[in-house]
């Protein structure tokens, strides 16, 4: 199955974004295939992971292609997400880790997570 694709959300410099929209759903079909941010800037991407499930999960963001990552050996990010009322923040990440060779960075979700995810894109010159 292909993943899902997710926009990430704009921060504007001395602007705001609204917590309660824009965040995704993680659900089944979410974990099962796995996200995707297209034409990803790694280096101004943010990520804010909820885990609503009674247990700890964890979400793992890919290595990337070698190349364009050339340390994409390295191996991926694997964060665990505390149960229930747990929320992470990933990032920003590094283009030459994470980069994947259609330019997107891939996400994954462990089995039976639920929560919700949203990506956020740091303003130029703030990372």
């Amino acid at each position: 199955m292909a993943r899902t694709a997710i926009v990430p959300r704009a921060l504007i410099k001395n602007g705001n974004l609204n917590g309660a929209t824009g965040a995704i759903t993680i659900d089944a079909t979410l974990v099962t295939n796995g996200a995707t941010v297209a034409a990803a800037q790694p280096e101004r991407t943010l990520i804010r992971v909820t885990n609503t499930e009674a247990s700890t999960n964890v979400v793992t963001i890919a290595a990337g292609d070698n190349p364009p990552a050339l340390r994409a050996g390295q191996g991926a990010l694997a964060v665990t997400v505390a149960a229930s009322t747990g929320v992470q923040y990933l990032g920003p990440f590094e283009s030459d880790k994470y980069l994947q060779d259609d330019g997107s960075m891939s996400i994954d979700f462990e089995t039976g997570m639920t929560g919700a995810i949203d990506i956020l894109l740091l303003p130029r010159g703030s990372a």
